[in-house]
């Protein structure tokens, strides 16, 4: 049976942006952090059949890590760990909702859902099974509001970046570009498909009236192409669009 308490009005951050059809793996990422790999199991299989993607993790250490290097959409925690990690310090997951499950009807107390509220939770529940909990959590998502993305990151397939630390990641690694690579990058990543000719990108990386050759551009990307390409030498992400400019492929 299910048993839920709502002793706490749940707020959302709303401090986002909106993200393009190329977030869409970031937007429906969700941690599970729980004890145990075979309790996260249904859950995880319930939210990929959803259409979530899903990562489990069993340890403190490795959810805080998880959150670091990839923003998730929402946060469940096992409330039966000893401790519960405090995410909210981790200035990247400050407005990602984090939902509390008790495994065991026997262990909802009225000073549990207190204590879990006052830790900042935004939704507690208790013996809820992995069908239910999806449908909760799809709920807390839609009042989110829709394509709502961090207001300082951007997504596009492996490549992540993140403007408030001034970092790219690559297949979950830090990337070192020079100012004018990252510069160049974001450009792409703000305008995912969109064509942009070689005059075009100067003048937004550059400036306007800023004397300088179209090829020196060419030279920028090579650089970032060799930075970001799994092989650069048959581009898949930021492609060449002969006698005219570059784009990236979404």
């Amino acid at each position: 049976m299910l048993t839920t308490n709502f002793r706490k009005p749940v707020y959302y951050h709303t401090a986002m942006l909106q993200a393009t059809s190329s977030t869409m793996d970031m937007r429906n990422s969700i941690l599970i952090f729980m004890k145990t790999e075979p309790l996260a199991q249904p859950l995880k299989k319930a939210l990929e059949a959803s259409g979530y993607q899903s990562t489990v993790v069993t340890t403190e250490a490795a959810a805080y890590t998880a959150a670091k290097a990839s923003v998730p959409l929402l946060i469940i925690i096992d409330r039966q760990q000893s401790t519960i990690i405090n995410l909210r310090q981790l200035r990247a997951a400050i407005a990602v909702p984090i939902v509390a499950v008790h495994e065991m009807a026997s262990s909802c107390s009225d000073d549990d859902y207190i204590q879990d509220y006052d830790r900042d939770i935004d939704l507690v529940v208790c013996n809820q099974s992995p069908r239910e909990l999806v449908a909760r959590i799809r709920a807390i998502l839609r009042r989110r509001g829709p394509r709502f993305e961090s207001n300082s990151f951007y997504s596009a397939g492996n490549i992540r970046m993140d403007l408030d630390r001034h970092e790219v990641m690559v297949h979950g690694r830090v990337v070192d570009l020079t100012p004018k690579e990252f510069q160049i990058l974001r450009q792409f990543l703000e305008s995912p498909s969109r064509l942009f000719s070689r005059q075009e990108m100067l003048n937004r990386v550059w400036g306007e009236g800023y004397a300088l050759e179209e090829h020196a551009l060419d030279v920028h990307i090579h650089s970032l192409r060799q930075k970001i390409e799994t092989d650069p030498t048959c581009p898949k992400i930021i492609v060449t669009v002969r006698g005219i400019g570059y784009k990236l492929r979404a």
